[in-house]
């Protein structure tokens, strides 16, 4: 009878076991200690509302001959510096030096609870900027990115060589029409986050059709939600939130005075706060073919450059058309 259980329980243990290795394996650090960085990761110090926290960054030489222009990577909400590598491999083949930051409450940066600012991110950009020596520079803002590197291109725009804006949020007043939802209750929303969840989200909003390579963005999405840290995690991801509703950047565009192009895949059907909304509600916003158009026409001078077949990410979904536009755009 001993024998028996013993024979029953030892299997039971190593499922339990190989269960929680599994587990433990997928679990990452709320600051990406364990994901992998193409290039180098250097960290710059910043002071603010009396915490000492560090903005994470990669600064990539050119790899041919250098142009002496320098292009800076502005990432989405979900994503940080490593969805750029094969725009930086691009941009540095070309003689571009390329400044990659994780901005603040991101990727491998400090996640420290702050009021979240898109004046005070764009401000801390600057800083680093003037600590490596860039006085102009293009800005390529990708997603929340394009938000941020709107209002970076407003508020300092002689250090703004060019604005690129690869399907950016905030092309609408996401408080016309998106329930007010507060920071706790967005928390609670953000806490309840898994991998399968979503693998889902970026299934549905931001690719037309799912290919393998976009698992490891899923892996890292995914992972840091086993981290016991994840509530810190979920914390600032709920502010960001708050921040990119109560901050547009809609009515400004009229005010830029840079040489702006927009990339826009047509597919994108991007709305912040969307799962807030009804299907009949959803269809009526985050039309991206119409929205690039109708944000050129109030940015002046600019060029819209469309993609057909493409959502939100167009530098993955059809990396070498991207590529093309944006180095040509340079």
């Amino acid at each position: 009878m001993f024998k028996k259980s013993i024979a029953l329980v030892i299997p039971i243990f190593l499922l339990l076991c190989s269960v929680a290795f599994a587990q433990k394996s997928d679990t990452l650090s709320i600051t990406l200690e364990n994901v992998k960085y193409a290039y180098p990761v250097k960290y710059f110090p910043i002071q603010t509302e009396g915490q000492d926290v560090r903005m994470a960054y990669m600064d990539v030489a050119p790899s041919k001959k250098a142009n002496g222009r320098t292009v800076v990577l502005f990432h989405g909400k979900n994503f940080g510096g490593y969805y750029w590598t094969e725009v930086i491999k691009a941009l540095t083949s070309r003689g571009f030096r390329v400044i990659v930051p994780d901005q603040i409450g991101f990727g491998k940066s400090s996640k420290p609870f702050i009021h979240y600012s898109f004046h005070q991110m764009a401000s801390w950009n600057k800083a680093l900027l003037d600590t490596l020596g860039i006085q102009k520079a293009s800005i390529l803002g990708h997603s929340m990115g394009g938000m941020l590197a709107t209002r970076f291109a407003l508020m300092f725009p002689l250090n703004t060589e060019k604005l690129l804006l690869e399907d950016p949020i905030g092309l609408e007043d996401y408080r016309q029409f998106v329930p007010y939802v507060n920071t706790e209750t967005q928390y609670k929303t953000e806490l309840k986050s898994t991998a399968e969840s979503i693998k889902k989200y970026y299934q549905g909003s931001y690719f037309v059709s799912w290919k393998p390579q976009y698992d490891e963005l899923v892996r890292i999405g995914g992972g840091v939600t086993f981290s016991a840290d994840y509530p810190r995690w979920a914390k600032v991801a709920a502010m960001t939130f708050t921040m990119i509703y109560e901050q547009p950047v809609v009515y400004e565009f009229a005010s830029l005075r840079v040489p702006t192009v927009l990339f826009i895949g047509k597919q994108d059907r991007t709305i912040v706060g969307k799962g807030l909304l009804s299907p009949e509600q959803q269809a009526l916003h985050g039309q991206y073919q119409l929205l690039g158009k109708q944000t050129a026409a109030k940015i002046p001078g600019s060029k819209l450059i469309e993609f057909d077949g493409c959502g939100h990410i167009p530098h993955m979904e059809i990396q070498t058309e991207f590529l093309v536009a944006l180095l040509g755009s340079l």
